[in-house]
């Protein structure tokens, strides 16, 4: 499978609790931080949710 590699762009700070959560979920701590995720329909959903906060390139 593919692989995607996500990177936190923005500050979760003053974000609603259910897009913290999403962010901590993809693994992300720290902005400018960057995790690689299997690209699933699960990962999508979430990146989907907080796209105004992350940016995501395909391996």
């Amino acid at each position: 499978m593919a692989k995607l590699k996500i990177t936190l762009t923005r500050s979760v700070i003053g974000r609603p609790q259910d897009q913290r959560d999403t962010v901590k979920a993809l693994g992300l701590r720290k902005v400018n931080q960057t995790v690689e995720k299997e690209d699933n329909a699960a990962i999508r959903g979430m990146i989907n949710k907080v796209s105004h906060l992350v940016s995501v390139s395909e391996q």
